[in-house]
C-alpha cells in the first residue's frame, strides 16, 4: 500500500468516527429533549402535589363538596376497574395472541383479523365509552356499574395486549418448538411449558400498557361507572363509583373554590398508582428474563 492509499484509509477512517461521534451526541440530545420535559412535568406535579397527601386525604371520604377529606372512593374504584379489566381482557387476549401465532393459518382472513387489531388501537376512547353505554349499560341492563366500566376498558385494552403478546410469542426461537414435539410433547404442552415462559417478558409488557391505559382513562368511565360525588365504597359490581381520573377532571374543572394541592394531590396519586402497576410488572419482568434460556 503506497501513501496516498494509506493516507485515504486513515481519512475515511477518522471521518467515520466523526459521523458516528456525532450520531451518538445527537441521540443523546434527542433523549435529553424528550426525557427532560418528563421529567419536569412529574417534579411539578410532585411539588405541588406532596403537601395535600396525608393518611387523611388517602384514607377518608371526601365532604363539603369534595373540597375537604379525602379520596378513598376514588382509589377503591380505580383499583376495582383495574382489576376487573385484567379479569376480563388479559385472559382472552393472551388466548387470542396464542391461537394467532401457534395455531392460526397465513391467509387471507388471518391478515384481515390483524389489521383490525391494529386498527382498534387507535379508535378514541370516548368511541369505547359510547359503545359500552350503547351495549352495556343500556341494552344489557347492567347500569352504570363497575362491571359494565370493566367490560368496557377490556374491549378497549384487547388490541394491546393481543398485539404485544403475540409478537413476544412469535419472537421465542422456533427451535424451542421443534425440540419440545421432537421429545413427545404436544403442541399444547409445548405452548404451556415451553413457549408460554419463554414470552412471559413481552407479554407482561403489553398487559401493564393496556392496564394503564385503562387506569388513566376518563371517556369509558364517564359513560359507564363514574359518579360526581359518592361518599361511600362500592358494595358489589352492579354500582357506580369515583374513579381517579374522573374525579380528578371533575375537581379541576366542576367545583369552583377547589384547592389546588388537592387537584394535584389527586393526580399525584393516580401517577403513584400507575408507576406501581410498572414497579410490579418490573420485578415480575426481571424474574422471567432471568430464568431465559436465550
Amino acid at each position: 500500500m503506497n501513501l496516498a492509499s494509506f493516507n485515504r484509509a486513515r481519512k475515511s477512517s477518522v471521518d467515520r468516527k466523526l459521523v458516528q461521534r456525532a450520531g451518538f451526541t445527537a441521540i443523546r440530545l434527542i433523549t435529553l429533549i424528550t426525557i427532560l420535559p418528563i421529567l419536569g412535568i412529574v417534579g411539578y406535579i410532585i411539588m405541588q402535589g406532596a403537601p395535600a397527601i396525608s393518611w387523611e386525604f388517602l384514607s377518608a371520604m371526601p365532604r363539603e363538596g369534595m373540597r375537604l377529606g379525602g379520596i378513598l372512593p376514588a382509589i377503591i374504584g380505580t383499583f376495582y376497574l383495574t382489576l376487573g379489566t385484567a379479569i376480563f381482557s388479559v385472559p382472552l387476549g393472551i388466548a387470542a395472541a396464542i391461537y394467532l401465532s401457534e395455531y392460526a393459518r397465513e391467509n387471507w382472513l388471518t391478515r384481515i383479523i390483524r389489521i383490525a387489531i391494529i386498527n382498534l388501537a387507535g379508535i378514541p376512547s370516548v368511541v369505547y365509552g359510547l359503545f359500552g353505554l350503547g351495549l352495556f349499560v343500556i341494552f344489557l341492563k347492567f347500569g352504570t356499574s363497575i362491571l359494565a366500566a370493566s367490560l368496557t376498558l377490556s374491549i378497549m385494552t384487547l388490541p394491546v395486549i393481543i398485539s404485544a403478546s403475540e409478537e413476544a410469542l412469535r419472537a421465542v426461537p422456533q427451535s424451542f418448538r421443534t425440540v419440545s414435539i421432537s421429545l413427545g410433547g404436544t403442541r399444547w404442552q409445548t405452548i404451556q411449558r415451553v413457549v408460554l415462559p419463554e414470552a412471559l417478558p413481552g407479554i407482561l409488557t403489553g398487559v401493564i400498557l393496556g392496564l394503564e391505559r385503562a387506569a388513566g382513562e376518563t371517556a369509558p368511565i364517564l359513560f359507564t361507572v363514574a359518579a360526581f360525588f359518592l361518599p361511600r365504597l362500592p358494595s358489589s359490581i352492579f354500582d357506580a363509583t369515583m374513579a381517579l381520573p374522573y374525579h380528578l377532571f371533575v375537581i379541576s374543572t366542576q367545583v369552583p373554590g377547589m384547592p389546588v394541592r388537592i387537584q394535584y394531590g389527586t393526580a399525584l396519586v393516580l401517577l403513584f398508582f400507575v408507576l406501581g402497576m410498572n414497579l410490579a410488572a418490573n420485578a415480575i419482568r426481571r424474574k422471567a428474563r432471568a430464568r431465559r434460556q436465550w
